[in-house]
């Protein structure tokens, strides 16, 4: 197996597309620091982190072992259990902490500052400490009398816990003491759902019946209730942004809104989500709910309507139902429609989430207009799912673009893609025999014409700019004598190819409709292929076998054997080099026409349906059976040269993982509010380099011009006095009071030059410079400096030597300190700045002569140059 493993060189596992949710109530997170709201949901083995604001996913966790079976959020962690095993998680990706503990499954988490409460399904309530991971507590309770149900605890009680039941009671719990302080008798329903309002000692209570109770757990008294109608209520959230407005959620996805002073409905959502509600959520403080679902949908609600209505701010939804059909739209290769089993027909972009688009559900609704005032259900207007369609970009913004085939029917719909909504034609052919159905469809290269094909044999052509019928191919209004299995036509709308089950590939000509040719093969067709550009048409047997057509010469020009399971779907290459399959038996398989021979092999763990080869042949994407989600795989041949070499006919195929999601690195979050796990770069690099201090250029390059700015911004006159008289008077002092008046002796006694003794004292620097002549660290005397601007680092300079108010051991230190930096590498600009001033600014004969050779000296002469002034100092 190692050796095969060096054969699969083709493709490799790159992203996933689709994925948001699943049934796991959400976590809701806000960054103090971003400011920032962050949802948290399950996808399986892992959980996604978007932010509310765009909905962007910023974080991905590592895979856990089984399925997430409840989440739970804090300021720092992020808490997942599946099965008996609870894992806390770090910047949203890291297992930091295991907890084990438990001998049933986990359903229940709840943080509770430095401990975190959890409870299974055998009645273990466990009181765990974050940190350390040991079992604070544990309290058991018998199933059959009191099975927890619900947790939350209560604002501003102190280590207190409440409980809810399936039986209906509650109990108040302390969990430092480890004593039961109250039981609540219940309203004969269980408990499904806890959730404290903004009013301290009232909780929500949702019970299995559909009844929603506010209850004043302080005073044991109920203050209001009310009853939907569809069912047990899954989630409870309040607004806390003034209106007194609390959300329930159904089974059936309806959202229902309360108001609690005037105790009635306000509003209803219906089909929120297309399945449960797994949790809704009101922002603090904001007029916005997060709501997700089974259905594979996160969405956003704004509370901006009149009447206190609420409209889909933002949403992030794919299939709520495995996808069948998959097609790359548009010549791009950034687009993928998606057609699956819940009836919706999507477009996944492979750029960014945001230009992803749902084209809506499979509706008869707009197809007959009559239907609605026959009182029919959400659901009785649907149409049955998609099992195959066909895309045309050439004429697409002028009419529709998408021809689709659904279950069981015979009629098909057109899709407009620009408008991301159904079609206005119904396609069905005219005196069509009863029970048959659409089973191929194909838009020609030109936009203007669609051909269909059903299980009566028919074969009829329709203009999509009119959807009028154009004809059908065949005697008697029959081109096969059975199931019609595939279609296709050419490039310059010469040929029409369709294959059967009665084992029959035959051509046609377009326009004329008349049979030229028929070949027969050698099992029943289940689907084809046709390269345009090539020529090629390529056929999948019920033998598992598959044999491509020269639709020029008409001729098999290659046959493959190989897969072990009906063959669900196939694509070509853009230049029709290679051919994609992907069957039942878990196999990817990439055969190289030219060679004719198998290049590239391996299983997935569960069966591919569906495959399409981007335009650009950078991603090939499939879809599996019992996944959501669509899967990307990058073509390495495009990133560098790859050996390709026949595989034997024994090849064992290696195992691949499914790839998973990718965060975008514009939409990355720092995930701890403490703790920035922030790169720190070396202060130095390496002994033979030098590094610069990052200091603007302003601090150091104008040292040597100092004089020159002084002069430039010297005033071209002194200030005036100014001729109004000072706010504050002086007084002269007694019973009567009288202004003083300063006497012209007074004026000349004043002197304007300051005292020398002022200026005498040492400055901080100085100071430093000298306690570093002892301890033999320039560090603090040198953040001086970085911090001091050009004006003052000169008269720090000035002050060091003997007319300044220094010492000349100051001046012999300031060198030392340079040659320190000069020695370690650091600062090496700074270094020479203060050196070239140090020169400048001294009053030494020596000095004097030396920094007129500085103009001579480079940065590798500066070691001789500080060898010279310590001699001369």
């Amino acid at each position: 197996i190692s050796s095969t493993s060096e054969n699969h060189s083709l493709f490799s596992g790159f992203r996933v597309l689709g994925l948001y949710s699943n049934h796991v109530p959400h976590a809701l997170r806000y960054h103090s620091k971003h400011r920032e709201f962050y949802v948290v949901t399950a996808v399986g083995r892992s959980f996604h982190t978007f932010n509310v604001n765009r909905l962007g996913i910023v974080a991905v966790s590592n895979s856990l072992p089984d399925e997430i079976t409840c989440l739970a959020a804090d300021r720092m962690l992020v808490f997942a259990a599946t099965g008996r095993l609870i894992s806390a998680y770090a910047r949203n990706k890291e297992v930091v902490m295991h907890y084990n503990g438990h001998e049933q499954e986990v359903r229940l988490l709840l943080p509770l500052g430095d401990q975190l409460i959890s409870a299974d399904s055998g009645g273990d309530v466990i009181v765990w400490d974050v940190q350390s991971g040991e079992v604070y507590l544990r309290l058991h309770f018998d199933p059959a009398t009191f099975d927890v149900s619900a947790m939350m605890h209560p604002s501003t009680y102190l280590n207190k816990v409440l409980l809810g039941s399936s039986q209906g009671a509650l109990q108040l719990w302390n969990i430092k003491t480890s004593k039961l302080l109250f039981t609540f008798a219940g309203w004969s329903a269980g408990v499904t759902v806890l959730q404290q309002s903004p009013a301290v000692d009232v909780v929500g209570v949702g019970t299995a019946t559909g009844r929603i109770i506010i209850h004043n757990i302080r005073l044991d008294e109920t203050l209001m209730s009310f009853t939907q109608d569809w069912g047990p209520i899954t989630s409870l959230s309040f607004r806390t942004d003034g209106p007194p407005i609390v959300a329930s959620g159904s089974p059936q996805g309806h959202i229902a809104f309360w108001d609690l002073e005037r105790r009635q409905l306000v509003t209803q959502h219906r089909h929120a989500h297309r399945t449960s509600i797994a949790g809704a959520t009101f922002l603090q403080g904001e007029p916005i709910l997060v709501t997700n679902g089974a259905d594979n949908a996160i969405k956003v609600w704004i509370f901006d309507q009149e009447g206190g209505g609420a409209r889909l701010l933002r949403i992030r939804q794919g299939h709520s139902a495995p996808p069948t059909t998959i097609h790359h739209h548009g010549n791009d290769g950034k687009n993928i429609l998606s057609a699956g089993q819940d009836g919706t027909l999507q477009s996944f972009s492979t750029v960014h989430e945001r230009f992803n688009k749902n084209l809506g559900h499979v509706s008869c609704w707009t197809l007959n207009a009559a239907k609605k005032k026959k009182g029919l259900t959400y659901e009785e207007l649907r149409l049955p799912a998609i099992t195959a369609f066909s895309s045309s970009v050439t004429r697409q913004s002028d009419w529709d673009g998408i021809v689709a085939c659904h279950r069981d029917r015979l009629a098909t719909t057109t899709w407009n893609y620009q408008r991301c909504t159904m079609g206005a034609h119904h396609l069905q052919p005219p005196g069509s025999r009863r029970g048959a159905i659409a089973t191929a469809v194909d838009i020609t290269s030109c936009g203007n014409f669609v051909v269909i094909g059903s299980s009566c044999g028919r074969v009829d052509v329709y203009n999509l700019q009119s959807g009028l019928h154009r004809g059908c191919y065949g005697d008697n209004e029959k081109a096969h004598n059975g199931v019609v299995r595939g279609i296709a036509t050419d490039t310059l709308n010469q040929l029409t190819l369709t294959t059967g089950s009665d084992w029959l590939l035959k051509f046609w000509r377009f326009k004329s409709k008349k049979l030229e040719e028929e070949m027969k093969l050698n099992a029943a067709p289940a689907s084809m292929k046709l390269h345009r550009e090539s020529g090629m048409l390529a056929l999948a047997l019920d033998d598992f076998t598959l044999v491509v057509v020269d639709i020029e010469t008409r001729r098999v020009v290659r046959k493959f054997a190989g897969h072990h399971g009906n063959i669900n779907d196939m694509t070509f290459s853009p230049d029709g080099r290679w051919l994609v399959t992907v069957a039942m038996d878990c196999t990817i398989r990439a055969w190289d026409l030219p060679s004719g021979s198998l290049v590239d092999c391996f299983l997935v763990a569960t069966a591919p349906v569906s495959v399409s080869l981007s335009p650009t042949g950078d991603f090939l994407a499939t879809a599996h059976v019992d996944s959501l989600g669509l899967y990307l795989w990058t073509n390495k041949s495009l990133c560098g040269p790859v050996g390709l070499r026949p595989l034997p006919a024994d090849y064992q195929p290696v195992v691949e993982t499914l790839p998973g999601v990718t965060v975008e690195e514009t939409e990355q979050e720092v995930n701890s509010e403490e703790e920035e796990d922030v790169y720190q770069s070396a202060e130095q690099l390496g002994a033979e380099l030098v590094t610069l201090s990052l200091l603007p250029e302003s601090r150091w390059k104008s040292l040597l011009h100092l004089d020159e700015i002084k002069k430039r911004n010297k005033p071209m006159a002194a200030p005036a006095t100014p001729a109004a008289a000072p706010f504050f008077l002086p007084t002269v002092p007694g019973l009567t009071p009288r202004f003083a008046t300063q006497t012209q002796t007074e004026h000349e006694t004043q002197s304007k030059v300051l005292n020398w003794g002022v200026l005498s004292q040492r400055s901080e620097f100085i100071c430093t410079l000298e306690s570093a002549l002892t301890t033999g660290s320039f560090v603090q005397p040198l953040r001086l400096l970085k911090d001091c601007g050009p004006a003052a680092l000169s008269v720090e300079l000035n002050s060091l030597a003997p007319e300044g108010g220094g010492a000349r051991e100051l001046l012999l230190v300031f060198i030392q300190m340079i040659d320190s930096m000069l020695a370690s590498g650091q600062d090496f600009d700074l270094a020479h700045a203060y050196l070239a001033l140090f020169l400048k600014v001294s009053q030494s004969e020596h000095t004097r002569q030396l920094y007129s050779c500085w103009a001579l000296i480079r940065k590798h002469q500066s070691i001789i140059l500080i060898s010279a002034l310590k001699y001369l100092l």
